[in-house]
């Protein structure tokens, strides 16, 4: 007998409810000053995109109620935070579910698998969304990490003590909300 994956966790409804009045101009600068950070930290995030640096990148979590436009112009990122519905440019889209989304940021999910079985969609320029996910595996971002580290000196002590309620999360929803670790 074959065994079937389980299926992509999708963002229960009460959490929706609670992201939905998040007001966007705070999550667009919360998201700018990650995409810095994130540069500052990874320099090579960026180069990796080789000709497709000055494309405009539509990361869709299919299951939230905002979409994600990315310029990632190496001197100065950009991630613009928008409801749904708006008509937005862009060169190359991303979108599935917040927990493959995260999957693949964190090692959890194979992109290409992600893909073959219709998890996530890419759209417009695929070379340049493949170069992107590319240059994102390789300097292994850890999205928690990145964000207790906005909090500056406070994110050494912020780091562990949230550990534990991350942990129980991702245990809990099966989402990978940390870098998976490697196999030994």
């Amino acid at each position: 007998m074959i065994n079937k994956p389980a299926p992509i966790p999708r963002l229960p409804p009460a959490a929706k409810a609670l992201i939905k009045p998040l007001p966007m101009p705070v999550l667009s600068l919360l998201m700018n000053r990650l995409a810095r950070q994130s540069v500052a930290r990874y320099p090579s995030i960026f180069a990796r995109l080789g000709s497709h640096v000055s494309k405009s990148f539509l990361i869709d979590p299919t299951d939230l109620p905002f979409v994600f436009l990315l310029h990632p112009v190496p001197d100065a990122p950009k991630i613009y935070v928008h409801r749904r519905p708006k008509s937005l440019s862009w060169d190359g889209r991303i979108a599935g579910p917040l927990a493959a989304l995260l999957g693949m940021v964190h090692g959890a999910y194979d992109g290409d698998a992600l893909f073959f079985s219709r998890d996530i969609v890419l759209e417009g320029d695929t070379a340049a969304v493949l170069a992107l996910r590319n240059a994102i595996d390789d300097c292994e971002l850890d999205l928690v990490e990145e964000c207790t580290a906005l909090l500056g000196p406070f994110g050494s002590v912020a780091l562990p003590a949230a550990l534990p309620v991350i942990n129980l999360l991702q245990n809990r929803f099966n989402v990978a909300l940390r870098r998976v670790e490697p196999c030994s």
